[in-house]
């Protein structure tokens, strides 16, 4: 934390943007939001919140794999920052997880605020069009976690959700399918951090 601070009051004046980034399970939403909370002139703004509406992924039979690249509004993310980076006020949308669903409207960016902490997959991710995210961000972090230590906090998710097993199976399925991606697919970031493990239950 103390590595990442200091590279980030290393940025100089004006808006500047950080790119929390990581699979599934990494932590970049407690991480984004440790930064923000310990920070002035400080705003998070999640990926999540352009999820594309279930109803538009059951049309396109994209239900099941959602949390992939294409179930994502990922032009119109790449829009919001470019705004984000032009300076200036914007609201955006945020993802409920609980409900399953984006509420438009739901954050604001105000012209105070300087720094700008997003967290998500696939913030650099090198496909087309998440690809024109890499050259806005003012500095990129991306969170390094093995594959047994995501599949075991995503497995704590979603039972903590109260999905039953079968449906604890098929979001590890999804999940880990793109935390893969991920980790095949981003380009490279300004600072890798590697995390400690989270304890388990009944580990002291």
């Amino acid at each position: 934390m103390d590595e990442i601070l200091d590279r980030i009051a290393r940025l100089g004046p004006g808006r500047r943007i950080v790119a929390i980034v990581g699979a599934p399970g990494s932590g970049k939403s407690t991480l984004a939001a440790r930064l923000v909370a310990g920070l002035e002139d400080a705003v998070l703004v999640p990926m999540d919140g352009f999820h594309l509406d279930n109803r538009l992924l059951e049309a396109d039979g994209l239900r099941g794999c959602k949390g992939a690249p294409q179930t994502f509004d990922a032009a119109g993310f790449v829009a919001l920052m470019q705004r984000l980076k032009a300076g200036g006020e914007l609201v955006y949308p945020i993802f409920d997880r609980a409900l399953d669903l984006s509420v438009a409207g739901a954050g604001r960016v105000e012209a105070g605020h300087r720094l700008v902490v997003v967290e998500g997959n696939y913030l650099l991710l090198d496909r087309t069009p998440w690809r024109k995210l890499a050259g806005l961000w003012d500095l990129s972090i991306m969170l390094d976690v093995p594959m047994e230590e995501l599949h075991r906090r995503l497995t704590a998710r979603w039972q903590g959700l109260g999905r039953s097993p079968a449906e604890v199976m098929a979001h590890l399925e999804n999940d880990l399918g793109n935390a893969e991606l991920v980790l095949r697919e981003s380009l490279p970031a300004d600072l890798l951090v590697r995390p400690a493990p989270t304890a388990s239950a009944g580990t002291p």
